[in-house]
């Protein structure tokens, strides 16, 4: 047990002498009532003598006071409360596919509105980050717990470029460690497998998550199953959306029309690896769906609770009960 203000634990030191005065007061009694023989015996409205009940009333009375003293000091327990608290990042494709309308609005609108829905949903004990990769990957907003900054940032990004979804997930570890990763020891090219890259470097990252939205369309290095092997070893598991449709959709694109389709198979690979899981995102409301879905950590933490109002109303059930007995036997309250 721990204190905030230990210093008025002195004030204990009153009820020594609370105690003192109290029989310092019976001695005087006593000596009254052998000077008035019966007269000076206490009786209750019965006439009967009140015996050693005359005691009870004021060591109620007594701790009541004791333990609003003790509160004064406000008193700290440690206690251990299960909680759901992690990392979520939010990894948005922002590739020109992303611009697609085979989800309405656009690919990228969809996604972002049901990213907006599930940011307001969470407890303030998930840090939410949010990442946007294409070419290259960007940290947009780092992880924190003030959702209005992570709204924001959500609302800031915008399609463009190519795809790399190995970028995608790097940058995301990047922001879940919350410092550069070493790029010189993470040589990636094409071709690289997990078994060529050296084990990263971090801690143990179990309570935190990847949301992977992106179409599956990967057009850049580095491999993305060996960066995801890599999120494996940290406990990191990625769960990735796919956004669109199989069919899907022709895009104009600097002059030339391209088809874009959801590449399923890559997405379905990243989250086995991981031991995430894949989501199918077919319009609006199965994205929001997914978010539910998504399994963050029950994990257990031990905190501090302060006591006090505990024990001030545990002494005033004391006094309560004091009054009401004085009530009883004396026909009044002292």
């Amino acid at each position: 047990m721990t204190f905030i203000w230990p210093w008025l634990l002195l004030t204990l030191l009153l009820i020594p002498i609370l105690i003192w005065l109290y029989v310092r007061m019976l001695r005087k009694r006593r000596q009254a009532v052998n000077a008035l023989g019966p007269l000076g015996v206490v009786q209750n409205t019965s006439g009967r003598e009140l015996g050693r009940r005359r005691h009870v009333v004021p060591a109620l009375f007594l701790i009541g006071l004791s333990l609003l003293l003790f509160a004064l000091a406000r008193p700290e327990l440690p206690v251990t409360l299960p909680s759901v608290e992690g990392t979520v990042i939010l990894a948005f494709d922002v590739s020109n596919s992303m611009l697609a309308d085979d989800m309405e609005p656009t690919r990228m609108e969809a996604a972002k509105e049901a990213a907006r829905i599930f940011v307001e949903n969470q407890p303030s004990t998930i840090r939410l980050g949010v990442v946007a990769f294409g070419n290259g990957g960007l940290i947009v907003q780092p992880p924190t717990d003030v959702q209005a900054d992570v709204l924001a940032a959500i609302d800031r990004i915008s399609p463009q470029g190519a795809t790399s979804l190995g970028q995608g997930i790097f940058t995301a570890l990047n922001a879940i460690a919350g410092e550069p990763i070493d790029l010189e020891r993470l040589t990636f090219e094409e071709g690289t497998t997990p078994e060529d890259l050296p084990p990263l470097d971090l801690d143990q990252f179990s309570s935190s998550v990847i949301l992977l939205l992106t179409d599956g369309e990967n057009t850049g290095d580095p491999e993305p199953l060996a960066v995801a092997d890599l999120a494996a070893e940290a406990g990191i598991r990625i769960y990735p959306v796919g956004i669109g449709s199989s069919e899907g959709a022709v895009l104009a694109v600097d002059g030339f029309n391209v088809l874009t389709q959801l590449n399923e198979p890559v997405l379905q690979d990243i989250a086995r690896l991981t031991n995430g899981r894949y989501y199918r995102a077919q319009d609006e409301e199965s994205l929001q769906e997914i978010y539910k879905a998504v399994d963050l950590q029950l994990t257990l933490r031990g905190e501090s609770m302060e006591i006090t109002s505990f024990l001030a109303g545990i002494a005033a059930l004391f006094f309560l009960i004091g009054g009401g007995l004085s009530m009883v036997w004396f026909g009044r309250i002292p």
